[in-house]
């Protein structure tokens, strides 16, 4: 056995079975493509599900991938185990309808013995146990003994997710050796112990199970299966631990390089190390796939990534930011295989960085915290922080327990662990809740799967407008129908359709199907599987039937206004490149008739001076009149000429390109204007954050933009006659008035303090005294909390020694504010705690220092009885 690297074996893998007249196609994007029942890619088989449902039709009946792979449901286990990993490729060969058992079986022995040269001695294969026809191939066509096949029970070797399609199991198992053993004789696949790794099952799909239990034959049985790259890599080079591969170790140095600790000596460094070794690959691989972070779905999956493999970098003692600078390290061991990697390297990093220094900002908020609990507990002499508080800061501030522990053993406090756990677990609960919910869909029934595999459409709208074509299939609720009649609310499937169905941001067209006997009223157009296009219709006048010829016609002016939208998106998806930076990329978009919206990564709210030169820049380029021109090329060419692909978009082997002049080239399947000059005139109405790192510009073109600039128009004109003044001077005008407003304002404020100040002897007539202090609680009116603050100072000062407690209305709010002199405070007295306690009363809260605090309130009718409980308050706490 000769000792290969992981990059190696991958391209071995691949060429093999291409050899072998399968499709070798790339890694889907670990996102996944119409599929509500997963949030992240997480098996070589997922995204082919569709192609073994029926619902689509595969490139090939043969394929070969090597898939990106995201788990975290085992997350806490990553780092202290040999195997775990969220990140990992799946090698995998698949057959739809075309060979079974025979060939999958012997392929896989003559990859393994004769590709990767494993010796034959130390191979066994288990089998499901009712399987003989798989021992059979291995037995008698392999070669393999029958005391080397094991024969297992449903649990290891019959895969199946709820109904529909399923099968048994065999699985190929490397002997590790006796040290690896539990010392039983009896030892073989499927014991406990570690002697034999499981690296490539080949599942045979051979059966339909029903909502009764029931198996039933398939007509067209598959293959799939999957050899995880990482698995066989450890034993091609002969290591124990995914940590100690080639590609992998290589990224395990890069962080001992930063961190400064050696790996090997220190258990609890090395569990740390181990964690950012597997996340940075993780979140460079989704980040590259387009997923930002966010607080909701697979944004939160790469967040929480991200963020614990920060935390444990704390604790390997790295203070500045770390994780960006192993990204290069990600991408020089996989940017060969993944060359989405080296393409969005600016953008990986950027997005890294940013993300990790925002948590550092999380995590400083967190002590802050900290700090106050710390001071909470002093206070009230407790020594054990609450399991609660600690997990708040865990799950809130991103703050590791083992910090929390080791601040509060500075201050002589503990946590309580136990309660700690039990918050983790409830956690953990709903994070399993959620999971089940999400990905308890399994294999579902697609009412467009019934068709015929040929009913499929062709759409012939970038030319034809109006077309000519044969109703192919009617669905009408839940059923195929043959036809439907007046008022039905129906999906029709033609064979040719001048109707643009939605996608790339682009909604569908709409317009009307007649014939003599018929008028339809299309509402939608959506893409379907099989390259079926679905129209979505309303039935107007008589009945539409399959088989009949329709006469297809889009609303065109709705179609033009779109075209000029759509390729003013591309326009600014330049310019934003252009002025922004490169590192800008579409996030999504959505084309209409009346508008455009392009999102867009990048991390800080675009300057006015920016949206000018956004807004300038595309609008030059419309003047240019610059033509616009779609060419249909390989993926291959249109990456070499330099066209821009999009996140999350699923391309096939031909692809559209839409070139702008020289300017801009984008692959794009959308309809567009002839020349940049139709668009007429583009205008930017807005520039928002839509989430962590992703901008939205919202703009309208064509006669939109001229209605929105005469409606602004209208506007200022209409000011100017209420100013009584000509338009062109109602800035100077606008200027004036607030400054004004300013002086009028500031008078005012000057008013209220004088009256205010005027009232402090009479508010000082009202002093008590209280076990030797002197207290002021008094009642204002129409006070704010400045205002408050200023009285609160010079009544102090008047008073000398004492306490300060004042309570005020203000525009149907209550504000409190207390102040103490420093002798009292030493006397006992805490401002902050009398205020918390007399906000209680009229709704509210707050707190402070034991010399000055303040609070707010809801209910106004209280404020009288919250003053009156200052009194006993201060008996309370004077010494």
């Amino acid at each position: 056995m000769d000792k290969m690297s992981l990059n190696e074996i991958r391209s071995k893998f691949l060429s093999f079975f291409e050899e072998k007249d399968h499709f070798v196609r790339p890694s889907f994007s670990l996102v996944p493509q119409n599929d509500k029942s997963l949030l992240l890619i997480n098996s070589g088989m997922a995204p082919l599900k569709p192609y073994f449902m029926g619902i689509d039709t595969p490139p090939k009946k043969r394929m070969a991938t090597c898939q990106k792979c995201i788990r975290t449901g085992d997350i806490d286990n990553v780092g202290k185990t040999a195997r775990h990993a969220t990140f990992f490729e799946m090698l995998g060969n698949f057959s739809f309808g075309d060979y079974f058992k025979n060939e999958s079986i012997q392929w896989g022995w003559e990859f393994v013995t004769e590709h990767l040269k494993l010796p034959v001695e130390r191979l066994w294969v288990s089998v499901y146990e009712n399987d003989d026809e798989a021992f059979e191939i291995w037995n008698k066509r392999v070669g393999i003994p029958a005391e080397r096949i094991v024969r297992l029970g449903k649990a290891d070797n019959f895969w199946e997710i709820g109904l529909g399609p399923c099968g048994p199991c065999s699985e190929i198992y490397f002997d590790r050796g006796e040290k690896y053993g539990c010392g039983s004789q009896n030892c073989k696949p499927g014991c406990d112990c570690d002697r034999y790794v499981e690296f490539w099952n080949h599942v045979f799909t051979q059966f339909d199970k029903d909502e009764e239990g029931n198996y039933h034959p398939l007509p067209n049985p598959n293959i799939d299966t999957g050899m995880g790259l990482e698995r066989v890599a450890c034993i091609m080079q002969g290591v124990d631990s995914i940590f100690e591969i080639d590609t992998i170790r290589y990224i395990l140095d890069g962080v001992v390089e930063i961190s400064g600790q050696p790996y090997g000596k220190d258990p609890k460094k090395d569990i740390s190390t181990r964690i950012i070794t597997d996340h940075i690959r993780s979140v460079t691989f989704m980040v590259s796939d387009g997923i930002m972070p966010s607080n909701e779905g697979r944004g939160y999956v790469l967040r929480r990534l991200l963020r614990r493999a920060a935390r444990h970098g704390k604790l390997l003692g790295i203070k500045e930011l770390f994780l960006n600078k192993l990204v290069d390290r990600v991408i020089q061991v996989s940017g060969g295989a993944y060359p989405e990697l080296v393409e969005k390297r600016e953008y990986i990093n950027k997005v890294i960085a940013i993300e990790e220094e925002r948590f550092q900002e999380t995590i400083d908020q967190g002590s802050d915290i900290l700090k106050n609990y710390i001071e909470e507990l002093k206070e009230s002499n407790q020594k054990i922080l609450s399991g609660e508080r600690a997990f708040r800061l865990y799950d809130t501030y991103g703050f590791p327990l083992e910090l929390t522990k080791e601040i509060l053993e500075e201050e002589k406090i503990s946590v309580d662990e136990e309660a700690f756990k039990i918050e983790m677990e409830k956690q953990r609960e709903r994070a399993r809740s959620a999971r089940q919910d999400h990905e308890g869909e399994g294999w579902k029934d697609d009412i467009y799967s019934r068709l015929a595999n040929e009913i499929r459409s062709q759409f012939k709208g970038y030319h034809s407008f109006d077309l000519s074509s044969k109703v192919l299939a009617i669905v009408k609720g839940d059923d195929i129908v043959d036809g439907a009649k007046e008022g039905d609310h129906i999906t029709v499937i033609l064979d040719e359709t001048p109707f643009y169905p939605e996608g790339g941001g682009q909604i569908g067209d709409k317009g009307v199907l007649y014939n003599e006997a018929c008028k339809v009223k299309v509402l939608d157009v959506k893409k379907g599987h099989n390259d079926r296009i679905l129209h979505i219709c309303n039935v107007l006048e008589g009945i539409i039937a399959v088989g009949a010829s329709v006469r297809g016609v889009i609303d065109q002016a709705a179609r033009m206004n779109t075209a000029r939208n759509h390729t003013a998106t591309h326009l600014l998806h330049k310019a934003l490149k252009d002025i922004v930076g490169q590192h800008v990329e579409q996030a999504g978009s959505l084309v209409t008739p009346d508008r455009l919206r392009f999102d867009f990564s990048h991390f800080q709210p675009l300057t006015d001076e920016e949206i000018a030169k956004v807004e300038e820049a595309v609008n030059m380029k419309i003047l240019e009149s610059l033509d616009v021109e779609a060419a249909e090329m390989t993926i291959d060419e249109a990456k070499k000429k330099g066209a821009t692909a999009l996140f999350g978009e699923k391309y096939g082997d031909m692809v559209r390109v839409i070139s702008i002049g020289d300017y801009s080239m984008e692959l794009c399947g959308g309809t567009h204007v002839k020349n940049a000059s139709q668009i007429g005139l583009f205008k930017i109405l807005s520039e928002s954050g839509v989430a962590a790192g992703v901008r939205r510009i919202e703009a309208v073109t064509g006669i939109k933009a001229y209605e929105y600039i005469r409606e602004k128009e209208l506007k200022l004109v209409e000011i100017a006659s209420i100013l009584k003044i000509n338009p062109k001077e109602v800035v100077a005008k606008v200027e004036n008035l607030v400054h004004e407003l300013k002086t009028v304002q500031k008078e005012a404020e000057s008013l209220k303090n004088k009256l205010a100040s005027g009232a402090i002897n009479e508010i000082l007539e009202t002093a008590t005294s209280v076990k030797g202090i002197k207290v002021v609680a008094y009642r204002l009116s129409g006070v704010d909390m400045d205002s408050l603050r200023n009285l609160g100072d010079k009544l102090k000062d008047k008073l000398g020694s004492g306490l300060v407690v004042l309570g005020a209305d203000y525009h149907e709010k209550v504000n409190f504010l207390a102040m103490a002199t420093q002798d009292v405070v030493e006397k006992g007295i805490h401002a902050g705690s009398i205020i918390k306690e007399i906000a209680k009363i009229a709704g509210g809260g707050g707190g402070g220092r034991p010399n000055m605090a303040q609070a707010g309130g809801k209910d106004i009718a209280k404020i009288n009885e919250a003053l009156q409980e200052v009194m006993a308050l201060v008996e309370k706490q004077v010494k």
